[in-house]
């Protein structure tokens, strides 16, 4: 699993790519608050548009991520999300935090 990250403007993107499971989760969390914190974005998004699996542990990846941005008083985004993610994100309420982008019409 890796993130890589990019700054626009008052927008910090991550864009995750692999895995994301119990051993992968850590690092990225890590790196993702250390830049955010630094940058204090007023957005921040996740693209999944990489991930080919997640599990339990990547819905506490934006879970934390969301709880991290409202602190900062920003917004989080889940973006380019793969139906099977988008699946599992939705299964566990992800919907109600309104951080899912909704694309295609779904």
């Amino acid at each position: 699993m890796s993130v890589k990250i990019e700054h626009r403007d008052q927008v910090m993107t991550a864009y995750l790519e692999g895995e994301i499971d119990h051993h992968s989760a850590r690092p990225i969390r890590e790196q993702i608050d250390d830049e955010a914190q630094q940058s204090k974005p007023q957005t921040l998004l996740l693209d999944f548009g990489r991930v080919s699996f997640m599990d339990s542990s990547g819905i506490g990846l934006v879970m934390g991520r969301f709880r991290l941005m409202s602190e900062l008083g920003g917004t989080l985004k889940v973006v380019n999300t793969p139906p099977h993610i988008a699946k599992v994100m939705r299964l566990a309420g992800m919907e109600r935090l309104n951080v899912l982008e909704k694309e295609n019409g779904r």
